[in-house]
């Protein structure tokens, strides 16, 4: 697997950015830009599973690996779900199982540094190279509208 990475300066605190990655109506609106009506089904507690999903309830299957809140999210991409059922076992899953996708945000003086840096399969490559600056965007939009 390449890791990618990806990073955008967002003049908002650290914490207005976190809720805006993390809260469903806001999550909903930056993750969009991947797959329109998408989700986030689960906790987003170290540990807990997590399912990513379009409207037709197919996506990913996840675990949160690591969360430290307001600074570093790891989540671990484990299965793809299609129409509700979970797949852990195709040889198209096993090709990118256990990708890490790493959320790290810093900040100086009101002005946060949001990075991600994710595991990805060379199939995979040039969507997300296309489709992550245009998410940042929308978080960055999202996050310094008062």
């Amino acid at each position: 697997m390449k890791q990618l990475e990806f990073s955008i300066q967002i003049n908002a605190p650290k914490s207005k950015v976190w809720s805006i990655l993390l809260n469903d109506a806001t999550y909903r609106q930056w993750a969009g830009v991947f797959s329109p009506g998408c989700y986030a089904e689960g906790d987003w507690s170290e540990g807990s599973k997590i399912l990513f999903l379009s409207a037709e309830r197919s996506g990913m299957s996840s675990m949160i690996a690591k969360h430290i809140p307001n600074e570093f999210i790891s989540i671990q991409h484990l299965g793809m779900v299609a129409n509700g059922v979970e797949d852990f076992d195709s040889p198209e899953t096993k090709k990118w199982s256990g990708a890490l996708e790493n959320y790290t945000a810093t900040e100086s003086d009101g002005v946060t540094v949001l990075c991600i840096e994710m595991d990805t399969t060379a199939d995979h490559e040039a969507y997300f190279q296309e489709t992550w600056p245009k998410a940042l965007q929308k978080v960055k939009e999202l996050a310094e509208t008062p």
